[in-house]
């Protein structure tokens, strides 16, 4: 099975895959957006006369659209107090603006035509008369600006002011301790880049009152959730088809203003209407990830142990509260902030507020490598301030074996783990002795040297429903069809559940097809987020076969005129001894198909949290006369539980190292300060990653299964993502430190390092 290909590449490379935009009718209206072109401005008059009159066009649809349907705002998923009970201070995206725009990009309008053409062409028409008002960017211009108040009712744009741990036993801790270090870093502002740009059509069929709607989504569940939401339609008047998706990241978890409007505008002219995103307007539409500044504290005692740590936070949310963001700036920062250490007191306060910007949601890991990064640099950081060996400091505060389940400060249950022989098995393949003669050769090719290691612990699948489940019922053919809520966009969904399939009843991975449903009024289960999907729906899987297993035998006891109890199985070959028949499934199978047999099972599961961890060791060289970096050794050993599919699981680590190389090295959104427009609108101005920025990574897999799931594993989408940020970072750092620079925030540009080096 360490072999087995995946079975969604055939079509995908050779053209055969199916995609939200491929959708084509006849009769199909086209949309365009008109966007807002300031990023904070009164809208004192809009006229669409000329737009109206363009050729193509059949209709503008504005705010007072919105609201004759009833529409509400986009939903903000989680809400929580300050630390006096004081509820937070929510402000909700409309789905058009009305009176006021709050950020370069916000929807006003959307312009609907018979062709893509025509309608883009017409929306340039749009006669908007706007009053432009002073704007913030950033947390800091935010919080200090006496004259920028986005929103009425919420003075100096704080949303909320989140606490989580005991401030006054932590502070305690650190009045007493004997070292105290402290160290700020930014988790920059980052653009999603899904392969596949966001896209929606809708079809209303008026006889049944039905909409279809076809759009990349992570998953039924969520997305019908947040129509109903945001529409107030009833879930059963939704089809959701969402076949191949070109990436996700978390941004297709979300309804965006666009889906609700070509909705709209299909029921309003009883035809599909289809609305395509350009690049750019992914840039300035699509939900911006990461905009998180740490800062750290940590009191050691003497001998390096760590008495205390705390975090005083800034999130900048954007302009309005998305989905995601309070999550991901409250919860999602403060679940794990102890890392994998035993941390007698932990304490955070965190900051959210409005800035004039797209809105932050969720992104790859979603706060967790943020936390993970800043762990990881404030324990280095304090190790080479306080003298301490940055290898011995983290092994003398590991959570040793024999604690678990370990309680943190702040509640959180960390069920097993084995982080020093993760630790020493990646040393294993690291050969630190090796140090010094690197450095020295480093420098023979005027290159400096350096090397960074981390250790992160992050918590996937937060439960957004009770449970999850699969269905599988036998086909005609003789495959098992298997049926679940969860939709890939990329992982592999269908190879890694065949492969539980292969395991549990032998058999084989071709006679298995795994389809993303969208009824969840006969399933019930979650979208893919938080690198829940195999330890949720995979255990669900498992569940399936178990109870499909026993209708198998039930079926052949009927056939065989025997008690179930006489069948024996032996991987995929049943057997009864005293008739002397056996037959093998995949056999059965296709006889039963055949017959029109019928043969299904569900299987039902509630899959707790797991903290998947690891340690990562990045080795880096710096050309002092250009800048230029390149990370010459990568080692990522990676506690992810159980791995159902290796091969799977190595592209996941891949995948998430480099997007983390991209944000250590060259991703960055930038708003202009004076005004507010998105400086990297493009990728002539915003840097992605490539196939080639890490040559030489090797990723191996340390097992300590859990026991919160049937399979025993613990997610792994967004661990190449947490190490690789804190061990590129610490690597950089390490290098610098033969300059006299102990720090700088990411990205390490090669002129930001050249401008730090000379």
């Amino acid at each position: 099975m360490d072999t087995l290909l995946r079975q969604e590449d055939l079509r995908l490379i050779t053209g055969a895959g199916q995609f939200s935009s491929d959708f084509h009718d006849a009769a199909t209206l086209h949309a365009s957006v008109i966007r807002s072109v300031h990023p904070h401005a009164k809208l004192l008059s809009c006229s669409y006369t000329e737009v109206l009159k363009a050729p193509g066009v059949v209709a503008v649809l504005t705010a007072d659209d919105v609201q004759a349907a009833g529409f509400d705002s986009l939903p903000n998923v989680v809400t929580v107090k300050n630390a006096k009970g004081e509820a937070q201070k929510v402000a909700s995206m409309p789905i058009l603006a009305k009176d006021k725009v709050l950020f370069v990009g916000q929807p006003i309008a959307m312009v609907i035509a018979t062709t893509a053409a025509l309608a883009q062409d017409a929306a340039e028409l749009a006669q908007i008369d706007y009053q432009p008002l002073e704007s913030v960017s950033n947390f800091e211009q935010s919080a200090h600006s006496k004259n920028v108040q986005l929103h009425d009712g919420i003075a100096e744009n704080l949303s909320v002011r989140f606490e989580n741990g005991d401030r006054e036993a932590t502070l305690k801790a650190f009045a007493s301790a004997k070292l105290v270090s402290q160290i700020t870093i930014k988790s920059q502002r980052l653009i999603g880049s899904p392969m596949e740009p966001r896209a929606v059509v809708a079809s209303y069929q008026e006889k049944d009152d039905y909409m279809h709607l076809y759009t990349p989504s992570q998953g039924a569940g969520g997305m019908l959730k947040f129509l109903n939401l945001v529409t107030k339609w009833p879930v059963e008047k939704f089809k959701l088809h969402t076949k191949d998706v070109g990436g996700s990241f978390g941004l297709r978890g979300n309804v965006y203003p666009e889906h609700a409007l070509v909705m709209l505008a299909s029921k309003k002219f009883k035809k599909p209407v289809k609305w395509v995103g350009t690049r750019s307007e992914i840039f300035l539409s699509d939900w911006h990830g990461r905009a998180i500044d740490l800062q750290g504290f940590i009191a050691l005692d003497n001998e390096g142990f760590i008495q205390a740590i705390r975090f005083e936070d800034q999130v900048d949310v954007g302009a309005f509260n998305c989905y995601y963001s309070t999550h991901i700036g409250t919860r999602n920062l403060s679940i794990t902030m102890g890392g994998p250490y035993r941390v007698p007191h932990l304490h955070m306060q965190s900051e959210l507020r409005y800035t004039n910007t797209v809105p932050i949601s969720a992104y790859r890991g979603a706060g967790r490598p943020d936390i993970a990064y800043a762990i990881e640099r404030l324990l280095d950081h304090a190790a080479h301030e306080h003298g301490f060996d940055i290898v011995e400091i983290r092994k003398k505060n590991f959570v040793p074996v024999d604690a678990f389940p370990y309680t943190t400060a702040v509640g959180t249950v960390y069920d097993c783990g084995e982080f020093e022989n993760v630790l020493n098995r990646a040393l294993t393949l690291f050969d630190r002795t090796q140090v010094e003669a690197k450095k020295k050769s480093a420098l023979t090719k005027g290159k400096i040297y350096g090397w960074g290691l981390a250790y992160y612990l992050e918590a996937s699948a937060p439960s957004a429903a009770a449970m999850d489940q699969i269905i599988g019922q036998l086909g005609k053919h003789g495959q098992l069809h298997v049926h679940g809520l969860t939709g890939a966009s990329g992982q592999g969904h269908e190879t890694s559940f065949a492969s539980i399939i292969q395991t549990e009843l032998g058999l084989p991975t071709d006679c298995v097809r795994y389809v993303a449903g969208n009824d969840t009024s006969h399933i019930i289960g979650n979208s893919t987020g938080g690198s829940r999907t195999l330890l949720g729906a995979g255990s669900a899987v498992k569940s399936m076969c178990q109870k499909l297993k026993e209708n198998i035998i039930t079926q052949l006891a009927k056939e065989w005129s025997c008690d179930a109890s006489q069948i024996r199985v032996d991987k995929n070959i049943y057997s009864h001894d005293a008739s002397k028949q056996h037959a093998q499934l995949v056999d059965l199978f296709k006889q039963w198909g055949a017959k029109g047999i019928e043969l299904h099972a569900t299987g039902e599961t509630n899959s707790g949290s797991t903290f998947p961890n690891g340690c990562h060791i990045a080795e880096v060289e710096i050309d002092t006369s250009t800048g230029e970096s390149e990370v010459v050794n990568y080692i990522a050993v990676d506690d992810v539980g159980n791995v159902i599919s290796p091969k799977l699981v190595e592209g996941q680590v891949h995948g998430g190292v480099i997007q983390g190389w991209g944000q250590a090295f060259v991703e960055h959104a930038i708003y202009d300060h004076e005004t507010g427009q998105l400086l990297t609108g493009s990728y002539m101005d915003y840097a992605m990653p490539r196939a080639g920025s890490i040559k030489n990574l090797h990723s191996e897999n340390f097992c300590v299964p859990t026991k919160l799931n049937l399979l025993g594993a613990k997610g792994v989408g967004e661990s190449g993502c947490s190490g690789s940020l804190p061990a590129l970072s610490n690597a950089v750092i390490d290098a610098l430190r033969q300059k006299g620079i102990e720090q700088m925030d990411m990205p390490f540009t090669s002129e930001r390092l050249w401008q730090a080096i000379n």
